[in-house]
């Protein structure tokens, strides 16, 4: 069991993660036109409705049932949209997580124009790396203008019209399986690490294998990086305390021995 545990932590020295340095716009959300105001910890509105791509009507709430990658397009996007969902299919290929037990994805698309059968058509360009039996695992949304503005005012995603489109920030938002925001990440790639950990924080209080748990004693996010970091500190303080355990085991057996003789 010793050896197990110093493996892990031995794997949580040797591995970093890295990240882009973006802005935080809490203090500025009266002043924010296009971006990300973070409203980590705030529950989404699980009763709004949506078309998926097969025209069906659903909740979010019927949806919404596991750790959720949440990410915001639309589907005639000439730019940030297609490179966005191809970080989510390259991420998505590169996690040791399954793809609807341990999480699902879904993208709304925040143009009220796009249909059902456009979100269909744009979803097959995303899903090659998917298997059949995944695919139906990334959700593709289009809904009303109404409930469009609710979904990305609360979760602090702000956009504009601009021109015969949109201009818009780039980033994912984890849900957690209760549609509590638990973490933003910004761009249009993703570092498979930081996501899996941002997918394990969004788990909290479901059973956990006991990697997960050594994973989030290692490492914490860093709202300066925008990333996952080692805590230094923390790992240090458990080794010392782990060497000092053995160095005692070893004298109490040693002071046994001689006692015996």
């Amino acid at each position: 069991m010793k050896k197990i545990f110093l493996f892990y932590l031995i794997a949580c020295l040797a591995t970093s993660a890295n990240g882009q340095n973006f802005i935080k716009d809490n203090d500025l959300s009266k002043q924010v036109e296009v971006g990300i105001v973070e409203k980590l910890g705030d529950t989404i509105p699980l009763n709004l409705s949506f078309k998926n791509e097969d025209n069906g009507d659903v909740t979010l709430r019927q949806l919404i049932n596991k750790p959720t990658i949440l990410c915001f397009v639309y589907y005639d996007c000439p730019g940030i949209c297609p490179a966005l969902q191809n970080g989510v299919a390259e991420v998505i290929s590169h996690l040791d997580l399954k793809l609807g037990k341990d999480y699902q994805v879904i993208a709304i698309s925040f143009n009220p124009a796009d249909t059902p059968e456009r979100a269909r058509e744009i979803k097959s360009n995303y899903v090659q790396k998917i298997s059949d039996e995944q695919r139906k695992e990334w959700h593709y949304l289009t809904g009303t203008q109404e409930n469009i503005t609710r979904i990305t005012s609360a979760v602090g995603y702000r956009y504009i019209v601009q021109g015969m489109g949109f201009a818009h920030p780039s980033a994912i938002m984890i849900i957690s399986p209760r549609g509590k925001i638990t973490r933003y990440l910004y761009g249009v790639s993703y570092l498979p690490f930081d996501v899996k950990m941002a997918l394990f924080e969004s788990q909290k209080g479901l059973s956990r294998p006991t990697i997960n748990k050594v994973m989030e004693l290692c490492f914490a996010y860093d709202p300066a990086s925008r990333s996952y970091s080692l805590q230094v500190t923390r790992v240090a303080g458990i080794l010392i305390l782990f060497f000092a355990a053995v160095i005692l085991g070893i004298l109490f057996l040693k002071g046994r021995m001689k006692t015996k003789k």
